[in-house]
């Protein structure tokens, strides 16, 4: 907005590239097994519970610990690992249910997971020693995964899906079928026993890419693993997987042979580690001589599966977050359309209040010959008319203009606090605040879990220490811009914002303690990095004390105004880089921090 009068508003970031999950394949699978049997088995059933629509959650009670595993047929990331312990669901699906009523009072026995099978099954008993009365089949199959749960006679209790005919011909299974185990891998089945010449043979049987003979040779070789076999370096790997077989030299044969026994040895002796990067998101083989990961351990004691379900939690949220961000943005960018066409509507019918003259001149003219005529007075009279309703339009078309352009300007600020959005508790707020901008003329819905003398939840703005000790708030959405710049602030607090560009407030506290020139800059970094332009090397910011800063009469949250103001310039990127410092130095100086710059 004008120097005059700021509004509230975020940043709008580049996306970065999504890349596809990392599956969990045959070997990522055999570490984790390998990580339960000596914590899990025995254990006891407690708990089933449906967390979301193609994920299920068991809590199952070992000796010393409560262990809970996450089974999920989600085709973009079946997994079947130990998680931390997640919050409690109350009235279960029907699947939950019925294992919950299945299971109850059984034990966790064996584990089983055949081969290069990506399928385990899990084997419950009333107590070890005793004859299986219930088996969990876990078959982890991309778009095919599913769980099933089978009766002493292998017959099928429940199941995640049915699978009918017109989804496998080959494979049709419900509820009661006898279950049938997946049809067989193709491919040869790795072993440390094959000698160096038969191995490369068979890669070199037919004309193809080393990759496609890899996956078509041998079974459980993951596009992944294949990946970690070619290399340590993504280009590198995928440069030499895309190579033909025929163009390998001797050199590189004998890398990749030497990578193969590695990998097998390490699947022989159960020597798994999670190591992040690489040629791929991460690798669960330990290669011989490589250093201990430093992965943060599971609370059960199972590094590997809390390494994994970090990663999948992590990457599904952030898919989550883009998707909602999407949608909403979409819904947004409707409602700013919306918006500048009824501001357009209101600015065409002031343009016509400039008319008023051009048509009281020729009522004039009409009526000043000597002697008008009939239909020339009743001409002028209508002229006359027209114009004193275009002047007396004037007043009511001005306030609606400037309700226009402060909606339009909400809405945009809201837009770009979407695009910012850390976080899915970030978006719910945006959200709730774009329902009531898009509501026009509606009464506001009351927030959910709010009664009618509830008190309302107090905004959490993100707050921050600078170098020097003082403490740094950033609103992350209109109504915690409010919250900071006008009901939170102090005399002596500082309050910065991008000039001219939608983007949060931000408050320096000030009035705690001398503010330094270090501290001054980071202010105004934080409020370029928050803010539409993000993107630019050098952005204009004001700086204006807290105690000049003046609400809008009748105007939305988060919307003030001021006069005057010092302007600064800030770099969004050096804001970026202190956000990302290493947690724990929130009073480490910023780094590279210049004085303040003024124009």
């Amino acid at each position: 907005m004008t120097a005059p009068e700021t509004a509230a508003g975020t940043t709008s970031r580049a996306s970065p590239q999504r890349l596809p999950l990392q599956a969990l394949d045959v070997t990522s699978l055999k570490a984790v097994l390998a990580e339960w049997r000596p914590t899990l088995l025995p254990c006891r059933f407690e708990k089933a519970q449906q967390s979301a629509p193609h994920t299920l959650q068991l809590g199952l009670r070992a000796l010393d610990r409560r262990v809970w595993l996450e089974i999920s047929w989600q085709a973009e990331a079946p997994r079947l690992l130990a998680i931390e312990p997640p919050p409690r669901i109350g009235a279960g699906s029907t699947l939950a249910q019925q294992l919950q009523h299945g299971l109850a009072g059984l034990a966790l026995v064996e584990l089983e997971q055949r081969g290069w099978e990506r399928v385990v099954e899990l084997r419950f008993a009333r107590r070890p020693g005793d004859p299986i009365s219930r088996t969990l089949v876990v078959e982890l199959m991309g778009r095919h995964s599913n769980v099933f749960l089978l009766d002493e006679q292998q017959r099928v209790i429940t199941l995640a899906r049915q699978v009918k005919e017109q989804h496998s011909r080959l494979r049709p299974i419900g509820t009661g079928d006898a279950y049938g185990p997946p049809p067989s891998l193709q491919g040869h089945s790795p072993s440390l026993e094959e000698p160096f010449p038969r191995w490369r043979g068979r890669l070199s049987l037919v004309p193809m890419t080393l990759g496609q003979a890899l996956r078509e040779a041998y079974q459980g070789i993951s596009p992944a693993l294949a990946l970690q076999l070619a290399g340590d370096q993504p280009e590198v790997s995928r440069a030499l997987l895309e190579q033909p077989v025929a163009a390998l030299d001797e050199p590189q044969w004998e890398q990749l042979w030497r990578r193969w026994q590695r990998w097998l040895r390490a699947v022989a002796t159960g020597d798994f580690q999670f190591t992040p990067g690489g040629a791929c998101a991460f690798r669960c083989w330990k290669e011989a001589g490589a250093a201990t990961s430093d992965c943060e351990a599971h609370p059960a004691g199972l590094p590997i599966n809390g390494a994994l379900s970090r990663y999948y939690s992590g990457e599904l949220n952030r898919r989550l977050l883009a998707e909602r961000q999407g949608g909403l943005r979409q819904r947004g960018n409707q409602a700013i359309e919306r918006e500048r066409r009824l501001l357009q509507q209101q600015e065409q019918l002031l343009a016509r209040v400039e008319d008023s003259d051009g048509l009281q001149e020729r009522a004039h003219a009409l009526l000043s010959g000597q002697a008008p005529r009939r239909e020339q007075i009743d001409e002028a009279q209508r002229l006359y008319r027209q114009a004193r309703k275009l002047r007396r339009s004037q007043a009511a078309i001005t306030p609606r203009i400037a309700h226009h352009r402060e909606r339009l300007e909400r809405l945009e600020a809201s837009l770009t606090f979407m695009e910012q959005a850390d976080d899915l508790a970030q978006l719910e707020t945006l959200e709730a605040e774009l329902q009531e901008l898009s509501a026009e003329g509606r009464k506001p819905k009351r927030p959910l879990g709010g009664g009618a003398n509830s008190a309302p939840v107090p905004p959490q703005p993100l707050e921050l220490r600078s170098g020097g000790g003082l403490r740094v708030q950033v609103g992350r959405n209109h109504r915690q811009n409010e919250w900071i710049s006008l009901r939170q602030a102090r005399r002596g607090d500082l309050w910065f914002h991008a000039q001219e560009c939608p983007g949060s407030h931000v408050v320096l506290k000030s009035s705690e303690a001398p503010a330094q020139d270090d501290d001054l800059q980071l202010a105004a970094d934080l409020a370029a990095h928050f803010s539409r332009a993000r993107g630019n090397g050098r952005v204009a910011v004001v700086m204006v004390p807290t105690d000049q800063l003046q609400r809008i009469p009748g105007a939305g949250a988060g919307t003030v105004r001021h006069r005057g103001g010092e302007q600064l310039w800030a770099d969004p990127g050096r804001a970026a880089a202190w956000l990302s410092r290493p947690a724990g130095g929130s009073g480490a100086p910023v780094p590279s921090l210049e004085p303040a710059q003024r124009p």
